[in-house]
């Protein structure tokens, strides 16, 4: 039924493309024009037969995105999750993404900043600031983007250096005693006339956190973090660009505080079904606060109240990434070359209190380190000529190096003279690691065409063929190496081809209606969680999707009202899927293909300016996102739905500008909202969110034409629970639920010269 309302969606709106475009009224404002990247060049939103939102840097700093996580909800099918307060988004558009939070695992969405993409997840979560633009592009994107994109892409592109000085600087100060500063100024370097320009800009964010630890009384889950970018272009000549940026950032705050809800039910009132695997009596939800149930060592958490806990430390979250790039465009006349170069490094210290109790049963450190370089040349036709083309190569060099630790029932512990430390493995008391070194090699070659076959009608062909060479050592061991358990060497090439077809077909001026075929695929590798079986490690195989979307995009009413819809269906093979399992007593993570899904739904975006001043917005989602045939350890998961992937959601923003005796009003408000959904691949009902709405606002002042603004803001302002996400550990007798901020409000100053 889904899937008949979604194509009929897109025809219905090709119809009114084809016959209401023409219905023009005269006068009033038009909707933003937006020029994206998403083809390597920069092209209208309008002309590009793909699904995409773009946000403009003004945007992001209204709803205040602080960093990727920040954008969940603002386009169509995009949900955004971590576990962590500094590193490992985890990022589905359309259903598709990776439930896994450990370090060699990539992200079904590709992440770019200034066309470099972000290889590694400890970089994924850097702040947002000084921002020009970031683009969603909903769908595979496997042709121009690679590996790793059969959710689709995010790019993020930073404001770069002009030739005319230029600053600007904002001031937020909120509830948390939160504090955000940001700011850049740039302009021509004087002792090189106008060929050489530079752009500064940084961010201070600091909060004092939102989470209780009722045994000391202070907070957590706190900010604490800072970012610099230096940017120089040198331009002597209307053919050479040369962009170099240089940035840094670090993060010190809290590691996360999470909440505890116990599950082994201590009465027979509280008992719900008793699980031999577990051996226990699951805590029936209406007593998981009452007392009755605990963990497996005793500790019952009474409170309802998600922001609050009984914490044994308070950890720190330590991360620091390095980046830089250069970009180098050259016009030869007829076609451009353009060389992209990138080097990223990213290290991370964390100490997490996981088990979010008292007593000590399971505690987590994650320290790793990954550098990244990469290089992509294209050439590229210029102009807008009957056939438009793109060829290139592309090739990045990984390394990861990862060292990190579980320390699990250090409470159990029953040291005796035979056993001075009391490590007991069979039983899972010990401190468990798992050192590994991964390199990682990719090449492809790729390229695409447009050909116009006549005036109105486009035919597009693209391929990509793709080798990822992946050297993985991996060591299980105990107490600090003291108790090896098992080494693991190996090494696999993955080759892959992706590809694209499409044909759009101008109906009028202002509308075209476009379809798509797009073959994406998501490289295989090894698993690189804690585990002590070797076969858990893999290799996993190559992710791939067929997919197939039609679209119409078109403006109406003197470019006063923009709609774009499409409507897709995608079928996946070995789809990657991370779960966590019972082996025996023990919940572990465990990584494999699923064999197949089907997703399939529709979704649109509609702009208007109805009235001076006045900018209203609307993006909607219809989804359905099922795994067939898929059956893993036993348990037979055909049917369920894919975690992160809401039947229905819906985001929106009104933008209201009025001038005032002295100066103007400025006011914003915007909402998300989705449908229920499941944390977890086997819709365990107790690992589930049920439907959320978010409402932001913002009012202000602006003065002298723009160059100054005060005003009031607030995010969340009807406090609803935020739940990011619900992890389970059944065989220590609890969950752990990441919460996002409560209700915040506060002021804020901008200037801009």
């Amino acid at each position: 039924m889904m899937r008949t309302r979604a194509l009929a969606g897109v025809g219905l709106a090709a119809l009114l493309a084809a016959g209401g475009a023409h219905a023009q009224t005269s006068g009033g404002n038009e909707v933003e024009e937006i020029v994206v990247t998403a083809q390597k060049r920069a092209e209208n939103l309008q002309d590009v037969p793909i699904a995409i939102t773009a946000l403009t840097g003004e945007t992001l700093r209204n709803q205040r995105v602080g960093n990727l996580l920040g954008l969940t909800g603002l386009s169509p099918g995009l949900q955004i999750k971590t576990d962590d307060n500094a590193a490992n988004p985890r990022i589905f558009i359309r259903g598709v993404g990776v439930n896994d939070f450990n370090p060699s695992t990539a992200s079904a969405v590709g992440i770019y900043v200034d066309g470099v993409y972000v290889a590694s997840p400890l970089a994924q979560l850097a702040s947002f600031y000084d921002l020009q633009q970031v683009e969603v592009l909903r769908g595979p994107q496997g042709t121009l983007y690679g590996r790793n994109t059969t959710g689709g892409a995010i790019n993020v592109t930073t404001k770069k250096p002009t030739k005319t000085f230029q600053a600007d600087a904002s001031l937020d100060y909120g509830t948390l005693n939160a504090v955000n500063f940001q700011g850049g100024v740039g302009g021509p370097v004087p002792v090189l006339g106008d060929s050489l320009s530079f752009r500064l800009s940084g961010v201070y964010d600091k909060d004092d956190g939102y989470t209780l630890n009722r045994l000391t009384g202070n907070k957590g889950n706190d900010a604490n973090r800072w970012g610099l970018r230096a940017a120089l272009r040198y331009q002597p000549d209307d053919k050479l660009t040369a962009d170099l940026t240089v940035s840094l950032n670090q993060s010190r705050g809290g590691s996360i505080l999470a909440y505890n809800r116990p599950l082994v039910a201590q009465t027979a009132a509280a008992s719900g079904a008793f699980d031999p695997s577990l051996g226990y009596a699951m805590c029936k939800p209406a007593y998981y606060t009452s007392g009755q149930c605990t963990n497996v060592l005793g500790y019952a958490n009474a409170s309802g109240d998600l922001y609050q806990g009984d914490y044994q430390f308070e950890g720190k979250d330590i991360l620091k990434l390095f980046g830089t790039s250069a970009t180098i465009s050259y016009d030869l006349g007829p076609m451009t070359l353009v060389s992209v170069t990138g080097y990223q490094r990213a290290a991370r210290d964390d100490a997490e209190e996981t088990d979010a109790s008292p007593y000590p049963l399971i505690t987590a450190r994650y320290i790793a380190r990954e550098e990244t370089t990469s290089q992509e040349l294209r050439l590229q036709s210029n102009g807008k000529t009957g056939l438009r083309w793109l060829a290139g190569l592309y090739f990045a060099n990984d390394y990861l190096n990862n060292n990190s630790t579980y320390d699990v029932l250090r409470a159990a512990r029953n040291p005796t003279p035979a056993n001075p430390t009391g490590v007991d493995l069979a039983n899972s008391i010990g401190l468990f690691g798992w050192p590994l070194h991964q390199s990682s090699k990719s090449y492809a070659a790729f390229g695409q065409a447009d050909y116009d076959l006549t005036e109105r009608l486009t035919l597009t062909a693209g391929l990509r063929y793709s080798v990822d060479e992946k050297d993985f050592h991996y060591v299980s061991e105990a107490e600090g190496g003291a108790i090896p358990i098992f080494a693991f060497d190996q090494s696999k090439t993955f080759r892959s081809v992706s590809g694209r077809l499409g044909v759009q077909y101008k109906l009028t001026d202002d509308a075209n209606i476009y379809a798509s075929y797009n073959r994406g695929y998501k490289s295989g590798g090894f698993f690189s969680g804690q585990t002590t079986e070797p076969s858990d490690l893999g290799p996993y195989q190559d992710e791939k999707v067929n997919a197939y979307e039609v679209g119409a995009k078109s403006e109406f009413f003197d470019k006063r009202l923009r709609a774009n819809v499409s409507a897709f269906y995608y079928d996946y093979k070995d789809l990657q899927v991370y779960t966590v399992i019972q082996r025996g007593a023990l919940s572990v993570q465990y990584f494999t293909n699923a064999s197949a899904a089907k997703i399939y739904g529709a979704d649109a975006e509609i702009q208007a300016t109805p009235a001076e001043g006045l900018d209203l917005s609307l993006g909607v989602s219809l989804l359905s996102a099922e795994y067939k045939d898929f059956v893993s350890v036993g348990t037979d998961y055909s049917g369920n739905t894919l975690p992160s992937a809401p039947k229905t959601s819906v985001n929106g923003a009104a933008h209201y500008e009025h001038p005032l005796p002295i100066g103007a009003f400025v006011g914003q408000v915007d909402f998300t909202y989705r449908t229920k959904v499941y944390f977890d691949t086997a819709n365990t009902e107790r690992l589930s969110d049920p439907v959320r709405t978010f409402v932001n606002a913002q009012f202000g002042w602006r003065l002298e034409d723009g160059k100054y603004e005060m005003g009031v803001w607030g995010k969340n302002i009807f406090d609803e629970t935020n739940i990011v996400d619900i992890t389970p550990i059944p065989g220590l007798g609890f969950d752990v639920f990441s919460v996002g901020a409560p209700r915040t409000y506060g002021v804020y100053l901008r200037a801009k010269y």
